[in-house]
């Protein structure tokens, strides 16, 4: 194994399958099936996932929206992303899974404490954070580079539907050319999109690398975290 420990990043719009909107669940069991794979092999997994397949806060901010309250609408999303998650790696995968939220809901989910997390993890059990950092002006992106921190992940995987870092849009320019690996200096001075600068630098701080993966390639998360494959594209020093 290449490493013991992984925060793995989520964007809901995997989630939502070709529509890009919602829950689609035949995405989710091909999304938990990979993380089954790795998580029966050993692999301690922290997970966070998006919101943006039910509530783009940016956008409804567009729309007029006061910051601070779409924020929290987008924080409420990604909690529904995580009990789908759990259900399915629960129910299909056997994997033993919990949420724990920044928000204090306790009928559907444990409140995050990091002691706790971390107990859980030891254990053998899927960890899901959910609803960010529980306070608005914060990414899930940033979130990750947080509780990666905490946790003592070893690399945090953002997990897309593009196979790396490219200097421009693959889907756009056919002439567009993938970074193997990057530094964090770079991708902040080059402004890459694949995460915010926050998210960089918390990462940078703290010394965890970020690769960068097609989760929609099937056993893409098996083949970089168990066998090594240089697959994606790694952000480092």
């Amino acid at each position: 194994m290449k490493f013991k420990r992984v925060l793995l990043k989520l964007s809901g719009e995997v989630l939502a399958g070709p529509q890009g909107f919602g829950l689609d669940f035949r995405a989710i069991d091909r999304m938990c099936r990979q993380i089954a794979q790795v998580a029966s092999d050993g692999i301690q997994i922290g997970l966070v996932v998006g919101g943006g397949n039910f509530f783009r806060g940016r956008q409804a901010v567009d729309e007029g929206v006061e910051r601070s309250q779409a924020d929290y609408m987008g924080m409420l999303g990604t909690v529904i992303n995580a009990l789908a998650l759990q259900d399915v790696l629960e129910r299909k995968n056997d994997i033993p899974t919990r949420v724990l939220t920044a928000i204090e809901m306790r009928q559907v989910a444990e409140p995050y404490i990091r002691r706790r997390a971390l107990r859980h993890i030891e254990k053998g059990r899927v960890v899901i954070f959910a609803a960010g950092t529980g306070s608005p002006y914060f990414s899930t992106d940033t979130t990750a580079a947080l509780r990666a921190a905490e946790i003592g992940a070893e690399c945090l995987v953002k997990a897309t539907k593009v196979d790396g870092i490219y200097d421009k849009d693959p889907f756009k320019y056919s002439d567009a050319v993938k970074f193997e690996k990057l530094s964090y200096m770079d991708a902040l001075q080059c402004r890459i999109e694949v995460m915010d600068a926050a998210a960089f630098s918390l990462c940078m701080e703290n010394g965890i690398p970020i690769a960068v993966l097609n989760v929609l390639e099937e056993g893409s998360l098996r083949a970089f975290l168990i066998e090594g494959k240089n697959i994606g594209t790694i952000v480092s020093k």
